[in-house]
This record gives C-alpha cells, sequence and structure tokens, in this order.
C-alpha cells in the first residue's frame, strides 16, 4: 500500500486529524490507568458512548473537559497540561468547508474533515469518476443531477466545494496522495455529453502521466465480478502514526465508518481490487484508447 507516512515537510494536521489525536492520547491514558469508558463519561458529566466519539475525535472538546480527564487520568505536569490545551484550541479552528455549511450535509463535513487531513487517500469508485479527479464541466454535470431542484446559487457552492476539495493533491507542502481505483462502469457512464466526458478522460490521462502523487487503476470490466459492487470505498491514513485508517462508506443521505474486524475487511479488499485492476501504465493506454468512444 502506499504511505506517506515519513519524515519530511507535510502539511499541518486539519481539525479534525487533531481532535483524533487528542482523543487518541486520552484512549491511551484511560487504558493505563484501567479505566471504563463510563467512569471516564461521568467525570465530564457525561456517558460512556460520548466518551467513544470524543475517543474517536468524532466530537469537539471542552477545555473543562480535557482538564477533568486529565485529572482523573493523573496527569498534573502543567506543560503536559498546557501542550493537551494548545491542541484543544488548534482543534476548535473552523475548516474552510464549515462556511458552506448551507450545502454541505452535516454528515458529509466529518468526511470532509478527514479528507483535508489525509495523508493517503484510498478509493474505489463505481458509479463517478472521484470527486478529488473530477473536472469542473464533470462535476457540474453530476451534481445538477443529484441536486436538480437545488436553486442555481445552491449548485454553484456545491461546486465550489468540489473543486476546493482537490487542493489537497496540489499542496506546495505535503501534498496527498490519492490511490484511486475506478470501475469501468464510471468510465462508460456519460454525464453532461461527449464533450465534457472527453474532458475528463483527457484529465485523467493527464493526472496519470503528470502527478507522482496520484496512482490511478482502472477496473475493468474483463475483470468479472468482486466483492466491492456495491458501492464505493474510501480508505483514509493520516501522517500521524498515532491515527488509525479510517474507512468511510459514502450512502446516499448519508455514511458509515466501520470499525474493527469490518474496516478490515473493507482494507482487505481494497487490496484485491488494487491487484485486479490494471497496472498505472495500462490504466494510461485503456484512457487513451477510451477517448476514440467519445
Amino acid at each position: 500500500m502506499l504511505d506517506n507516512r515519513q519524515a519530511g515537510p507535510r502539511a499541518q494536521a486539519g481539525p479534525t486529524a487533531l481532535r483524533m489525536q487528542i482523543g487518541a492520547r486520552l484512549r491511551r491514558m484511560r487504558e493505563d490507568k484501567g479505566i471504563g469508558r463510563a467512569e471516564a463519561g461521568d467525570a465530564i458529566r457525561s456517558s460512556a458512548s460520548k466518551m467513544s466519539r470524543l475517543e474517536l475525535g468524532r466530537h469537539g472538546f471542552k477545555v473543562r473537559d480535557v482538564l477533568d480527564l486529565l485529572d482523573l487520568y493523573g496527569v498534573h505536569d502543567e506543560d503536559e497540561r498546557a501542550s493537551f490545551l494548545e491542541l484543544v484550541r488548534e482543534a476548535k479552528k473552523p475548516g474552510w468547508w464549515q462556511s458552506y455549511g448551507d450545502v454541505v450535509p452535516s454528515w458529509f463535513e466529518q468526511y470532509l474533515g478527514l479528507e483535508q487531513s489525509a495523508a493517503t487517500i484510498r478509493s474505489y469508485e463505481v458509479q463517478y469518476i472521484p470527486g478529488l479527479l473530477q473536472t469542473r464541466d464533470y462535476a457540474r454535470a453530476v451534481i445538477g443531477l443529484e441536486h436538480h431542484d437545488a436553486p442555481y446559487d445552491g449548485l454553484e457552492r456545491r461546486l465550489t466545494v468540489r473543486m476546493t476539495r482537490q487542493r489537497i493533491l496540489h499542496r506546495p507542502v505535503g501534498p496527498a496522495t490519492l490511490w484511486a481505483v475506478i470501475d469501468e462502469a464510471a468510465l462508460r457512464r456519460p454525464f453532461g455529453g461527449p464533450e465534457t466526458m472527453r474532458g475528463q478522460i483527457e484529465h485523467l490521462i493527464a493526472v496519470s502521466e503528470g502527478m507522482p502523487n496520484v496512482r490511478l487503476q482502472v477496473l475493468p470490466f474483463a475483470a468479472g465480478g468482486h466483492l466491492a459492487l456495491g458501492g464505493p470505498i474510501t480508505v483514509v491514513r493520516f501522517a500521524e502514526h498515532d491515527l488509525d485508517d479510517v474507512v468511510y462508506l459514502e450512502q446516499l443521505t448519508g455514511a458509515r465508518y466501520p470499525e474493527g474486524g469490518e474496516a478490515a475487511r473493507y482494507q482487505k479488499i481494497m487490496d484485491l481490487l488494487a491487484i485486479r485492476a490494471a497496472r498505472p501504465a495500462r490504466t494510461t493506454a485503456f484512457l487513451k484508447d477510451l477517448l476514440n468512444d467519445y
């Protein structure tokens, strides 16, 4: 698997990754002390389920709660406590996507935070070209289909969000690595007409030939059936070694984040898809042949 969690310059962690770091550190402290989630939840006037969300980085931290947990875990060193509080303050800073709350559903906001903090993203798409690789015309056609009843301003704001997401691949410091497996069905499903599709495929060719941080593979029909036919899969990896990979499964009106054995199974499926898909060089040749159909 591609892994850019190595030494060297990288982008600063976003608020979502910072929350995950705080949660992971607090979880290790709690486990080292042999304290259960319910007891920790009581210490912050809450519940075990909220502690679970906090430790996974899926809920914002209050300074008061962090201080109470540090007291419970016996952390009294002033420098260590100050370091924690600085992370909490940084994690509270809004991400750029939060100003688009009128067009970004709350369930997708969480994924955007993960994506913007990612070091490596692995994805499989069966219906669309991955959002991080869509051209503006192709994205406009897809968004127009998904939100056909939305006002024009709303469509344009959604388009802006999609295009802005792609900046992670072009960051001057620590650009994200993308490993995308695209089902042949997505390449043959026309959105926006022949010219739009031609422009999209030309863009994929340019990316495959000119962006070393993007690895592109096509899964051809000839590969036959496979376990991922049910929908897209995304695996997000972070530069921080203490953070686990996150598996993201997007659905029509929501998303799931499988954990434990289920998450490991999806990671295995991604490995198998990469094995069965055409190699990057063959993928580029496939895309060039496909241009003739448009």
